[in-house]
């Protein structure tokens, strides 16, 4: 994600296998991307899907994927229409982002129905480019969370299938060996690095240029959305009358840290890949914490199958373990050529029948209010805090600020150099842009 997104706009990261791509890819422009994947086969009825392709081993079993396809498959049974897959995924750090094509796409109406990351999902239902969502059957059972995250302009732009929650992996039999208390408080995970480092973990922390956000939001609005007040905070600062920067001053100060203290590898992790970097050492038994989506736990291709016992933990925050939660989802182009029948798709897809297959399958939370699904094992002190209704939100489209894209661009320039007060300094001035 580069500048700062004229005021929003980059590549973020996030998801889960299939929708785990989202976050790892990139790009933008009106000719079709070198690594771009069309299927041309024209039905009477087609129904174009934009979304990331998966980097992962091809022979693996890829679940995530899977699970969403079962629901295409309902779709387009019950309305005779065939979806068309266009995918693309960023090579490297230097080509351009999922996020970046995905814009130009939309923008241009090249596709029907896109699988947007939270940046996105904010950009193009503020440009009018996304369908109002809120008519739709499957709209009627969403949570509460949903709604307040992908609703712009009074319109709910976007619907996803599962709600992502981000949480620190750890390796709990290296906290195990070495006596390593699991971290509450950022205090507590500085001790626990401290330690590991002591021990010969020269970086304990695997990181990548996408996810070190996650720290941020767990220390800036831990307050804010489990405090009781979220409504008058967020309006304080969509007025001018609170800022931003002073909000998340404390996380980027954290993170400042960390890399100072060699606990995070900075200058790897600003050109690495989420999980292809990190995920071989974790894996490994050489990396004791990493940070993840809560797909990453059930897929092969993530971390669904380790040798050693894995917890999924929140983030370190003042009110004890955090999760993360950035809300992505499926949007519909509003002057997408098929843009009704990719609605009633989508509508199908987003059904409670089929969001209890996906769940199921997936074994992931559901946006739907009605849908339980039990988690494995690892992810449950994770669960636990969902359940109590403990978590931030990394998305928000009631703020005027992009957060999710817009605090993964900052972090990226303290990751390259720049200081506290530059990367505030980055936000004020996002702050004033979307003030006037």
């Amino acid at each position: 994600m580069k500048h700062i997104k004229r005021a929003a706009r980059k590549g973020s990261a996030l998801f889960l296998a299939a929708l785990a791509a989202l976050s790892l890819a990139a790009c933008g422009g009106s000719q079709e991307p070198k690594n771009l994947l069309t299927q041309d086969k024209e039905e009477e009825r087609v129904v174009n899907l934009f979304s990331p392709m998966e980097k992962t081993d091809p022979d693996a079993e890829n679940i995530a994927r899977t699970a969403s396809e079962l629901t295409v498959s309902m779709a387009e049974e019950a309305l005779g229409v065939t979806m068309a897959y266009r995918t693309y995924t960023a090579e490297d750090y230097q080509d351009k982002t999922y996020d970046d094509v995905t814009l130009d796409r939309a923008r241009n109406n090249m596709d029907d129905l896109y699988l947007l990351n939270p940046d996105t999902v904010l950009a193009l239902g503020a440009e009018g480019k996304l369908m109002d969502l809120s008519g739709l059957e499957s709209a009627k059972n969403l949570r509460d969370i949903i709604l307040t995250a992908n609703t712009v302009d009074g319109k709910l732009v976007a619907i996803p299938q599962e709600v992502v929650a981000y949480g620190l992996f750890i390796n709990k039999e290296l906290f195990d060996r070495y006596k390593v208390p699991l971290p509450e408080t950022p205090e507590d995970f500085l001790e626990c690095c401290r330690i590991f480092q002591e021990n010969g973990f020269e970086h304990p922390i695997g990181a990548n240029r996408w996810w070190l956000e996650t720290f941020v939001f767990a220390i800036a609005y831990a307050d804010l959305y489990n405090g009781g007040n979220t409504e008058a905070e967020i309006a304080a600062l969509n007025s001018g009358e609170a800022k931003y920067s002073d909000y998340l001053r404390p996380g980027f100060e954290f993170l400042q840290t960390l890399i100072d203290r060699g606990y995070v590898d900075a200058e790897t992790a600003l050109v690495s890949e989420a999980i292809e970097a990190e995920g071989p050492d974790f894996r490994a038994g050489k990396t004791p914490i990493v940070m993840a989506y809560w797909g990453a736990a059930n897929a092969e291709t993530a971390y669904g199958k380790t040798d050693f016992e894995m917890q999924v933990i929140g983030f370190p925050s003042a009110r004890g373990q955090m999760p993360v939660m950035p809300m992505t989802g499926y949007g519909v182009g509003a002057e997408a050529e098929h843009r009704e029948d990719a609605a009633a798709m989508l509508d199908i897809m987003t059904s409670d029948e089929a969001l209890q297959l996906y769940s199921e399958t997936n074994r992931v939370i559901s946006p739907s209010k009605n849908i339980k699904v039990d988690c494995v094992p690892a992810l449950r002190p994770l669960n636990d805090r969902i359940e109590e209704g403990v978590y931030v939100l990394g998305s928000n489209a009631g703020m005027s600020v992009e957060q999710w894209g817009n605090t993964c661009l900052v972090v990226r320039e303290l990751l390259g150099g720049a200081s506290v007060d530059e990367c505030m300094a980055s936000f004020d001035a996002l702050q004033e842009a979307a003030n006037k």
